[in-house]
């Protein structure tokens, strides 16, 4: 029994550790995912609206604090710190978990009657959020999925404090204490650099460097080449690898071609002008291309302004296309380009691309023949003749 319970220990510790961590290289992505269960739940439940309309204004805090929360607490069962306090703040953690992937995935029920229990039927396209963001972009699981694993991990703990005198101690209490704390304050640093000051540090979005966003949003087929073979009056399908393995005693019937097609990578990506045509397939195909992120103009940060229009017009100087892409309504951002003399266009896209492409607002990122090639931070903007010496060719 010892064995299995600290197994157990190991095990979940780790799996916080590591699903802390994913979020926590991309805070934004969870505050968004945040924000979604916000506004689900403002419909689902109006008579909380007020509630849910804080929550979702504050989306990035909590977000920030559930996951070094997560972080803290994996890393202190990692270490055996005060097993009670630690299983029970866990559980209530995982409880909570398991609300939101159940609410994704039950939400995808529909039933006559609520005795009828028969006629329930599942539809996908119910759900009120198609993914739960445990693991970021790094990992999307289905929600089903999810919920299960919440389910999973609940019972685990529940194990864990029945048999707690089981579980191990690696460090002394103060030493552990003093450590768990360092823990809990690193890992706010390292959320904080992760959209506060900087970029993610590890970009799992399909809008990131070396994507050429034309083929992402695009769909391709890959073809498979089997071989029929006949071996003892029986066909077999071979792959280019196992031909290698065959003999004389293989005799060759016939070759098929298995078509197979490869979803987008990018959907709902578009660059529409103010009167509505969507340019996004001629504005991509320039041989060099910046394009300047602001999903939403009333909560940018306008202070930079100005040294990005002085970017923008040494841009015009070399004759290199500097473009904006907002979801801001086009009355709102016409107000606010004149207001910030930009000396560029604004362009419409959907928010949530928009928000995916980069994780600031602004950010700034740079294509060569639609190929994303980099990006910056709004706190961390380059120099124009830094960028012509190192990027442009």
């Amino acid at each position: 029994m010892k064995i299995i319970i600290r197994a157990i220990q190991l095990l979940v510790g780790a799996l916080f550790i590591f699903s802390g961590f994913v979020k926590a290289v991309d805070p934004l992505g969870t505050s968004y995912k945040m924000h979604d269960y916000f506004n689900a739940f403002s419909n689902d439940f109006p008579s909380l609206d007020f509630l849910w309309h804080f929550m979702s204004n504050s989306s990035t805090f909590w977000a920030v604090f559930m996951l070094v929360f997560e972080l803290a607490i994996g890393f202190a069962l990692l270490i055996g710190w005060r097993h009670k306090i630690t299983l029970w703040l866990m559980l209530l953690l995982c409880l909570f978990f398991t609300l939101l992937t159940g609410y994704t995935y039950l939400s995808g029920y529909s039933f006559d009657s609520f005795f009828a229990f028969s006629t329930w039927k599942f539809d996908a396209t119910k759900m009120k959020v198609t993914n739960c963001g445990c693991f970021g972009d790094f990992m999307k699981l289905t929600p089903r999925t999810s919920y299960w694993k919440d389910i999973v991990l609940d019972v685990l703990i529940i194990i864990m404090l029945l048999g707690k005198k089981h579980l191990y101690t690696l460090l002394k209490e103060k030493v552990a204490t003093i450590t768990v704390a360092l823990v809990t304050v690193g890992s706010l640093f390292f959320c904080f650099s992760n959209y506060l000051w900087g970029l993610p540090i590890i970009d799992f979005r399909p809008y990131k460097i070396g994507t050429n966003l034309p083929q992402a949003m695009a769909m391709t087929d890959s073809v498979v080449m089997k071989f029929i073979y006949k071996k003892e009056g029986k066909e077999i399908a071979l792959d280019m690898d196992q031909l290698k393995t065959i003999d004389s005693t293989y005799t060759y019937v016939d070759r098929q071609d298995i078509v197979f097609e490869n979803p987008k990578k990018i959907v709902g990506f578009f660059i529409n002008t103010p009167d509505g045509n969507n340019i996004a397939d001629s504005l991509l195909q320039a041989p060099h291309l910046f394009l300047l992120i602001a999903y939403d103009l009333e909560k940018t940060r306008t202070k930079i302004f100005p040294a990005i229009n002085d970017f923008a017009n040494l841009c015009t100087q070399a004759q290199i296309p500097f473009v904006a892409l907002t979801h801001t309504d086009p009355v709102a951002t016409e107000r606010f380009r004149h207001e910030h003399q930009n000396p560029f266009p604004f362009y419409f896209a959907d928010e949530v691309p928009l928000k995916t492409m980069i994780r600031s607002n602004p950010g700034l990122i740079y294509l060569q023949q639609g190929t994303v090639k980099a990006m910056w931070h709004a706190s961390q903007l380059p120099a124009f003749d830094q960028v012509k010496t190192n990027l442009i060719h």
